[in-house]
């Protein structure tokens, strides 16, 4: 086996957030990790969706960013922009 060539391998604490709510089209169930990796953006898990982005407000601002991400259509993906538009 060959030697693994690590670009990085670091263990930092971030604050994570666990988030559920019931919009009016379906269920949100969160996980928001901050770090000040990726520029400052957001790690968003989407527990019950299983898919998960690194999200900035330059991407919530991008047309169809969150739909195509979460796989929402375009009302879930309101719903869950104007949300994160409140902790990003």
């Amino acid at each position: 086996m060959t030697e693994r060539f690590f670009l990085y391998d670091d263990t930092v604490s971030a604050p994570m957030r666990f988030v559920s709510f019931m919009g009016e089209h379906q269920r949100y169930d969160l996980g928001i990790i901050q770090t000040d990796r990726y520029y400052g953006k957001s790690i968003v898990l989407d527990i019950q969706g299983n898919r998960f982005a690194i999200i900035g407000q330059d991407d919530l601002q991008e047309e169809g960013y969150i739909e195509h991400t979460f796989h929402l259509n375009k009302e879930e993906a309101e719903e869950l922009t104007s949300f994160l538009m409140e902790i990003v």
